[in-house]
């Protein structure tokens, strides 16, 4: 009888601390469904975190590098501010709103800051590689915990180069390398606890609404960032930063990583893994999980090779190109536009953005279910990027008109920019992660996540980096930049929005042969 009873001590040790302790005040175990709504909740704080530290680089962006507000950005060059006239020792204490802050408030102020983007997200994208690999292969609970306080630490010491009067360049490169190396470790590891749970099964539409922890962080930094401004800059990074440290104590405590970790047995109606049933079709569709087994990580090259990963990966190059370059440059281009004549102030710029990532909110769900109802994902994603078309043509030609239409028009904008964005890093990554010709094998999650978002990646470097020198010069190239890239994610999705057409098809053909069988 002994030995029978050892397992369970061991299964408890292996429970998060939070875990145990919401069981010993319940007195039994947590269900199954109790399980996955802590999974919701605490990546989706994790998630959001990231963002709202990330978010505030755009926010501080007009007030590391304030231009002249007097005239369109278009007709007149930057101004060089007071701060460039002063002692080096001195400009501590004459820094304000609006002067500026060296090296950042000279000429070439828009391109350094456009650099800055551009090393942050290099490295994340590069970073996004490897935290795949290392996900699938190690802890995730830790590892995810370790990526939130780095990101945190690096995060608050850009800050703190306002309180320790630093204006070399390079400390401020240095930091934003090092904090995109810790984010990098985020989204792999929540996309695979959150695969990990739960099933195809509406897996669009639960992960459209999870997904909007990306534009809740958004909004929270945007809030956050500008709030601090008129406490000084320094603040407005070292806030978030400190909210991530506290999310990653809270991961650290509360999350399961898989079902097995806590002992937790999913109900029949849960149906974690959606094997497919007998009949069920006459075609495999292009993203079909299956049942899965234990066995070893996936390979990066394999991954590469899942039917699907690369046009979705190619497709997310584009996407994000053009939704990072909104996060980090509009509430820039909304504070040097004048909307009705006038020019807004940093901070009311950053509060107006967050309406951006309110459409995106609603963009993400309306994706994934309307995915999930079609069983099409490269269909709706495709749809989305060539409305996007329109909305970024509209939003730049008539913006200015006045507040009631650029907040109208950046809404929707948001919708069609986010959309496809959100579904190709939930569903679609978890989906592809438990493909049906990786044989059961889920150990490649994190991976595959990694290889799609870690492409996008390398396109959302590219985008704010491209924004930070054409917009220098104009602003309507820029949105001619992003146009173009939406045309094209949505062009690199021709072959699959064809397969699922003829799969789509095949299905309706053979739905009425029966009934056609049946009237002779």
């Amino acid at each position: 009888m002994g030995s029978s009873e050892e397992p369970a001590p061991v299964m408890n040790n292996r429970k998060p601390l939070g875990i145990r302790f919401l069981e010993y005040v319940k007195g039994t175990n947590l269900s199954f469904k109790t399980h996955q709504s802590i999974v919701l909740i605490v990546t989706f704080v994790a998630y959001a975190s990231y963002h709202c530290a990330r978010k505030t680089t755009s926010i501080v962006k007009s007030t590391l590098d304030p231009a002249s507000s007097d005239f369109s950005l278009n007709s007149i060059p930057w101004r060089t501010t007071f701060l460039h006239k002063q002692p080096a020792g001195s400009r501590k204490l004459l820094w304000k709103l609006g002067d500026g802050w060296s090296p950042f408030n000279g000429t070439d102020g828009t391109s350094l800051l456009g650099e800055l983007d551009l090393a942050f997200l290099a490295v994340y994208a590069m970073g996004m590689y490897l935290a795949g690999h290392l996900g699938d292969r190690m802890n995730l609970r830790i590892f995810l915990t370790v990526g939130m306080v780095g990101t945190g630490v690096f995060t608050s010491l850009f800050g703190v180069g306002y309180w320790g009067n630093v204006h070399n360049f390079y400390y401020f490169l240095a930091v934003q390398m090092l904090a995109g190396l810790f984010q990098s470790t985020g989204w792999p590891s929540v996309v695979a606890v959150v695969g990990n749970w739960f099933g195809k099964k509406k897996r669009g539409l639960i992960m459209g609404i999870w997904n909007a922890h990306t534009s809740i962080g958004n909004i929270t930094g945007s809030l956050v960032a500008s709030a601090m401004l008129s406490y000084g800059w320094g603040w407005s990074f070292v806030v978030p930063g400190l909210m991530i440290i506290v999310a990653g104590l809270i991961v650290f405590l509360f999350l399961p990583v898989d079902p097995e970790s806590v002992g937790a047995n999913p109900d029949e109606e849960d149906e974690c893994h959606s094997p497919r049933k007998h009949g069920e079709g006459v075609t495999e569709p292009l993203l079909r999980p299956v049942t899965q087994s234990k066995d070893k990580a996936v390979g990066f090259i394999e991954a590469w090779k899942i039917p699907g990963v690369a046009p979705f990966a190619l497709c997310l190059f584009f996407s994000k190109l053009v939704a990072y370059t909104f996060l980090y440059w509009l509430p820039f281009y909304i504070s040097h536009t004048a909307i009705a004549g006038k020019y807004l102030s940093s901070e009311t710029a950053g509060n107006l953005s967050t309406l951006f990532d309110v459409g995106g909110v609603l963009g993400g769900i309306l994706a994934g279910h309307i995915s999930d109802r079609l069983d099409a994902r490269a269909i709706t994603a495709a749809s989305f990027m060539y409305c996007a078309i329109p909305a970024l043509f509209f939003y730049r030609s008539y913006g200015h008109v006045s507040l009631a239409l650029n907040i109208v028009l950046m809404f929707i904008t948001g919708i069609f920019v986010n959309g496809p964005y959100a579904l190709i890093t939930t569903a679609v990554s978890a989906d592809l992660g438990t493909h049906s010709s990786l044989k059961g094998n889920s150990r490649a999650l994190a991976t595959v996540t990694a290889i799609i978002d870690g492409t996008g990646s390398v396109g959302a470097a590219i985008g704010p980096l491209l924004t930070g020198y054409i917009s220098a010069k104009s602003w309507s190239a820029v949105f001619t930049m992003l146009m173009a890239a939406a045309l094209i994610a949505g062009l690199l999705l021709t072959k699959l929005v064809v397969a699922e057409v003829t799969a789509k098809m095949a299905e309706s053909r053979s739905l009425r042969s029966p009934e056609e069988t049946l009237d002779v």
